[in-house]
């Protein structure tokens, strides 16, 4: 038996019957519901995509004032960061540019700005 197994071998190497699996197409690669494109719908798309990136890149030269990023400010990022935190609990305290901050609000409620009450540094020892 075994010498029958190693004659199998000996004439179909793995190489052999690696071979013999299909090779994957590209309809493996895409859902049921979309046929594989034509060749002629293919090019389509890519003149497409040509014509709506030199539209844009047109627009951007022309327009350059639309796409200028809008600086933030950053206190206002600050304050929107610190409503938005919900690791803060009552009593913690934060310092921001404008000072130092006791945090009274409750965690069940939406933070507010008032909820943020300036620490006295006179009575701070």
């Amino acid at each position: 038996m075994a010498a029958a197994v190693g004659l199998a071998l000996y004439a179909c190497p793995l190489s052999c019957r690696a071979q013999t699996q299909p090779e994957p197409s590209i309809n493996d690669y895409l859902p049921p519901s979309e046929p594989e494109a034509s060749r002629d719908e293919w090019r389509q798309r890519i003149e497409d995509a040509r014509r709506r990136a030199k539209e844009v890149a047109r627009a951007r030269r022309e327009h350059p004032e639309f796409y200028k990023p809008v600086p933030e400010d950053p206190d206002i990022v600050a304050t929107e960061r610190l409503l938005r935190d919900d690791s803060l609990q009552q009593g913690d305290i934060v310092a921001t540019k404008k000072g130092m901050f006791v945090y009274q609000g409750r965690s069940d409620q939406p933070r507010r700005d008032q909820d943020f009450v300036p620490v006295n540094p006179k009575s701070v020892r």
